[in-house]
């Protein structure tokens, strides 16, 4: 199972041999895709994916309203490929494409977020609010909770009780502060108004999952000017010394 298909997709396949094809030249062990949103760097993948085999692509209602009126995205037939809407907040089974059970559920809930970029009227700045553009996604085989969560620009009090006492968190970790992108002269936008809470600062990640007993934390969906990317930085000695571990290509974790 997928969770999300980044524009790198064929890279992570070609990288790591448990994607492979098993059976024949065009197989893939790739039952599910779970998309968390609507953006470029989540669903760009799934134009690799495009060679008839069978899969099923979960999302929230809006994420699919995003692919449907994107006509390239039928390059993914839909007589094979699926496209399942997940209703926000209720856990649903993932299955092989033959009906038989992989043995985990995934829930879907919202997160605050805004639209996709490329969704954005001219001259207006979107809303932040739950409203299923972004969500989060829970993770669970009956014993462990994990939780992905690779775009969240607020943590609320319903938010953090859910992740409270979670085995595992992959969050979002775009931005060391707000003003990140402008100082730097990359953009002109601050990371809320991207829709990415910022790392550092009294509304930061690194606060707010301060008392929530997470046991493993990991930094996702990092922008290549955030700090915690150098090893030798203050910032990234900050990050390890509060728990987290800054995520990279081909890391493994088990449960």
């Amino acid at each position: 199972m997928l969770l999300n298909a980044s524009p790198d997709l064929r890279q992570q396949i070609e990288a790591n041999e448990f994607l492979h094809p098993r059976v024949g030249l065009r197989s893939t062990p790739i039952a599910a895709v779970v998309l968390t949103g609507g953006d470029v760097d989540a669903i760009a993948g799934l134009l690799v994916m495009r060679e008839r085999q069978p899969f099923t692509v979960h999302a929230a209602p809006r994420v699919l309203d995003v692919l449907d009126a994107n006509p390239i995205f039928e390059v993914l037939a839909r007589d094979i490929v699926m496209r399942r809407a997940v209703a926000l907040g209720v856990p649903f089974d993932v299955r092989q494409p033959d009906g038989t059970a992989c043995g985990l559920s995934v829930e879907l809930f919202a997160v605050p977020g805004k639209v996709p970029l490329y969704l954005e009227r001219p001259g207006e700045a979107p809303a932040i609010a739950e409203d299923g553009n972004t969500v989060g996604a829970c993770v669970s085989d009956g014993r462990h909770r994990m939780f992905f969560i690779p775009g969240c620009a607020a943590m609320t009090p319903r938010l953090g009780e859910r992740l409270r006492g979670a085995d595992l968190v992959f969050f979002d970790g775009t931005l060391w502060d707000d003003e990140e992108m402008i100082r730097a002269g990359l953009g002109p936008k601050t990371g809320l108004r991207m829709g990415h809470m910022s790392l550092s600062g009294p509304e930061g990640t690194l606060a707010a999952f301060a008392d929530l007993d997470v046991r493993q934390k990991v930094l996702i969906h990092i922008n290549n000017s955030n700090p915690v990317l150098l090893d030798d930085s203050p910032q990234s000695a900050e990050v390890r010394s509060m728990g987290w571990n800054v995520g990279y290509d081909g890391m493994r974790i088990e449960l």
